[in-house]
């Protein structure tokens, strides 16, 4: 098996020693911003992980993938008797939280430390349009277990009223509207066309709403793949200019305002 070591499981990544377990297809956007995006980013809904655990029968291993520092997964580790999380960043794996039913591990979506046949749930959190889906989906396979799930989802753009939503949609689709990758076309498509060759299941409508103070907001613009881009070509800080805007349109900065997300889900059953 590819990727780190097995005696890495039950370990939490050392940042600088991922190097051997990344694949050469693998592009990590997000370790130069792993702590605004350990900080920022939206939570899950419980009703989420519960609709997860319930179309499994067997809850002995998860492999949440593409784990980042850990927003699903320890609600995963609620629910299933064991977790392992991979990501192709060391920097993010460092930032999560540790858990002793959780083994974090620096490996590509495409080649995992897993045995095979071991796991009842895969799941991915905001970031399979990041993945070479044939062979991500190859891999699903090779490690599900009989009667395995896999359930993928994503938010799609933040929704604010007023003129505080329009600056961060001016933000979003301007300021950085040539600094987005290729891939986010398929979160923008709200993943319509995104592959995914496996039995559906009915899944929920669900979304995530957080009341959100300005600096929270900005913040969470810092987490964005297309704000890291725009820094490594530009220079300088794009999220400047949003701060400026909110602390003017605002008011009361201690005020929180409401910030929505409509959630995607993709569920399927695993044909091995």
């Amino acid at each position: 098996m590819m990727g780190l070591p097995l005696q890495w499981f039950g370990k939490r990544a050392e940042s600088g020693e991922r190097g051997a377990a990344i694949g050469a297809s693998a592009v990590d956007h997000f370790s130069h911003i792993s702590r605004a995006y350990a900080e920022f980013r939206p939570r899950y809904s419980r009703e989420l992980f519960d609709y997860l655990a319930s179309i499994v029968s067997r809850h002995h291993r998860a492999w949440d993938c593409g784990a980042g520092n850990g927003q699903a997964t320890l609600d995963l580790a609620e629910r299933f008797d064991e977790v392992i999380a991979t990501d192709i960043s060391a920097q993010q794996l460092v930032r999560a939280p540790a858990r002793a039913n959780v083994r974090w591990l620096v490996a590509p979506a495409e080649s995992a430390p897993i045995e095979a046949s071991s796991v009842d749930l895969t799941t991915v959190a905001q970031a399979l349009h990041w993945f070479d889906h044939d062979r991500f989906y190859a891999e699903v396979r090779r490690v599900s277990a009989p009667g395995a799930a896999i359930a993928a989802w994503m938010y799609a753009s933040p929704r604010m009223d007023g003129d505080v939503g329009a600056a961060l949609h001016r933000l979003m689709y301007e300021t950085l509207g040539d600094d987005w990758p290729p891939e986010r076309q398929l979160v923008e498509q709200e993943y319509r066309t995104i592959p995914f060759p496996f039995e559906r299941l009915d899944s929920p409508r669900l979304s995530i709403e957080e009341q959100w103070t300005p600096e929270q907001v900005a913040g969470y613009a810092r987490s964005w793949s297309a704000t890291a881009r725009y820094v490594a070509a530009r220079g300088g800080d794009p999220v400047t200019g949003l701060e400026a805007e909110l602390r003017e349109l605002w008011g009361d900065s201690t005020q929180r305002r409401t910030i929505r997300w409509p959630l995607v889900l993709l569920a399927g059953r695993v044909d091995r």
